[in-house]
């Protein structure tokens, strides 16, 4: 019994003083450009995943082919900016001002579009599965529906419920 005893104490004092190599987190942290002066930037095919935007001016931004999930990009103003085949999958667009902005062929997997502002907006071929629109919001924006995206095979009418 003693010797039981003395086996597991040794063996506590061995685990405890024996150092363990630390686990490195892949993980950095997320670009911020809130309330930033953006218009006209070139963000196109850049990897922007959970990035800030909150509140910026992205007015004629171009984000052609850029990888914005898990962006928040809430009330910001993008006005003819440039979102043609980019992923915005788990985004938050609530509040943005769209008008004039390219949205075909973008992926809006999941996305928070509430209050958002689809004024003459190009949405052909554009995924919006799952995504969070109201119902004024998808009436407006099945009027103009049309196409396929490239990468997910959805039809834009499909995916918007129309």
């Amino acid at each position: 019994m003693y010797l039981r005893q003395g086996l597991v104490l040794l063996l506590g004092i061995i685990i405890w003083c024996v150092p363990f190599p630390a686990l490195a987190v892949d993980w950095t942290h997320p670009l911020s450009f809130s309330n930033a002066e953006l218009g006209r930037h070139d963000f196109s095919g850049q990897s922007l995943q959970a990035a800030e935007f909150s509140n910026a001016n992205l007015e004629m931004a171009n984000f052609t082919d850029a990888d914005l999930r898990g962006a928040v990009l809430s009330a910001s103003v993008m006005t003819q900016a440039n979102l043609h085949g980019a992923n915005l999958t788990n985004a938050m667009v609530d509040q943005v001002k769209l008008n004039g902005a390219d949205l075909s062929d973008a992926i809006l997997l999941e996305t928070l579009l509430l209050r958002s502002i689809f004024t003459d907006v190009n949405i052909a071929g554009a995924d919006f599965t799952n995504a969070i629109l109201d119902r004024a919001q998808i009436k407006e924006l099945c009027q103009k529906a049309s196409g396929v995206n490239s990468q997910t095979g959805v039809e834009t009418r499909d995916s918007l419920g129309c």
